[in-house]
């Protein structure tokens, strides 16, 4: 499967931990979203399109009302690597 460069880092950051914070307007709109590593650090270049892609294509979900994570699907689509820093 077809995986660009910046879905990739995303699934990557997830699939270590982290996890994706969404802000939302009065109408239940998102607004802006937030890629955050297990570290506390927010990934530079996440979008909301970005976020509807992965969203979309199933690779993340968000459970109980709690913050987006990978999904089984999402981690078998990532490319494995020993450290993406």
């Amino acid at each position: 499967m077809n995986i660009s460069k910046q879905e990739q880092r995303a699934l990557h950051t997830l699939a270590q931990g982290g996890v994706i914070l969404i802000e939302r307007n009065g109408l239940r709109k998102v607004v802006a979203v937030n890629c955050v590593n297990r570290d506390g650090w927010y990934m530079n270049g996440f979008s909301v399109d970005l976020f509807r892609k992965l969203k979309k294509r199933r690779f993340i979900a968000s459970r109980g009302g709690g913050p987006y994570r990978v999904t089984l699907h999402g981690l078998s689509s990532v490319r494995a690597q020993l450290d993406n820093r």
